[in-house]
């Protein structure tokens, strides 16, 4: 049965909530103020939440996250979701689901983030802890994270496809000679524990403006944690930038590497956008610039 994000709906929740799990039957269900793409959220009562993924290719998170989430958060300094209990199929919905105990907080703005270099301090010492937790029997990179933690060049075909839709938007060339250096700094270091989208919809703000929480980890595993530098160009700038790149313990090669998946994941954004949303286009082509420059001045 096709179930899309538009059809899971608060009814639909409350019916798999009561069927499943009796003890939360009488909360009320409702969306939260801002989903994300690969889950439908919903918080259930005041002290809870419900996350279903909105297609198959983000059934795999949902084990991954009941299994590892409660190894990892003794291990870093944040808390992190709690997953409560794992819903299966039922109601017409196909998928399994799960319910994670509420965080409070709001997802990171710039406009919010009291100082934007004590952020990237905090994000930056949160990771440090995360690549120093036990890696052992840790998901590889795989379809169940769009192989965040393996190499870019699993993504060299749409690359090159997005370099030649963009001729004429960008700086081509040099575009290709980030995306050249990322699949040439090659990872010979031991696989890591990584959180794989550490980006601010997935950071949140205590009432202070500070750093308070970290979501969504469907895209962990243990690998190379390149793709987590990614949010030095996507949010970060100047001071902030500079802090992030001296608190967050990686080499020139990851920063390399993590050049390579950021402009890969610009450009596909951006090829998307140029003709669906001119402010996402022009937000994109200047992270965009920032990669290439921050190429530039490594070599």
């Amino acid at each position: 049965m096709l179930v899309n994000k538009a059809d899971i709906t608060p009814e639909l929740v409350s019916r798999l909530v009561a069927s499943q799990f009796p003890q939360w039957a009488e909360l009320p269900v409702r969306p939260v103020d801002i989903d994300g793409w690969d889950n439908a959220t919903f918080r259930l009562g005041e002290r809870l939440s419900v996350r279903l993924p909105s297609s198959q290719a983000y059934v795999e998170q949902v084990g991954k996250e009941h299994r590892w989430l409660p190894v990892l958060a003794p291990q870093v300094p944040l808390p992190i979701p709690e997953p409560l209990a794992m819903g299966r199929p039922g109601c017409g919905f196909p998928r399994p689901w799960s319910v994670y105990r509420w965080i409070d907080g709001q997802t990171a703005e710039a406009g919010k983030v009291a100082s934007l270099p004590e952020f990237a301090a905090d994000l930056a010492g949160f990771l440090a802890a995360l690549y120093k937790a036990d890696p052992s029997g840790g998901p590889a990179p795989g379809p169940h994270n769009f192989f965040r933690g393996g190499s870019p060049a699993y993504y060299d075909a749409e690359t090159r496809a997005a370099l030649a839709a963009l001729r004429g938007h960008i700086d081509t060339g040099l575009a290709a000679e980030v995306w050249a250096a990322g699949l040439a700094a090659r990872w010979d270091g031991p696989p890591v524990w990584f959180h794989g989208d550490a980006q601010p919809g997935n950071l949140l703000l205590d009432s202070s403006g500070r750093l308070s929480a970290v979501i969504d980890f469907g895209t962990c595993g243990i690998g190379d944690p390149a793709c987590d530098t990614t949010i030095a160009w996507t949010f970060f700038s100047g001071e902030s930038q500079r802090v992030f790149k001296q608190r967050l313990p990686v080499d020139g090669a990851t920063w390399t590497r993590g050049r390579g998946w950021a402009i890969w994941k610009a450009m596909i954004v951006l090829v998307r956008a140029l003709d669906t949303d001119p402010e996402d286009a022009e937000f994109t082509k200047n992270v965009i610039s920032k990669i290439i420059a921050d190429h530039c001045d490594a070599t």
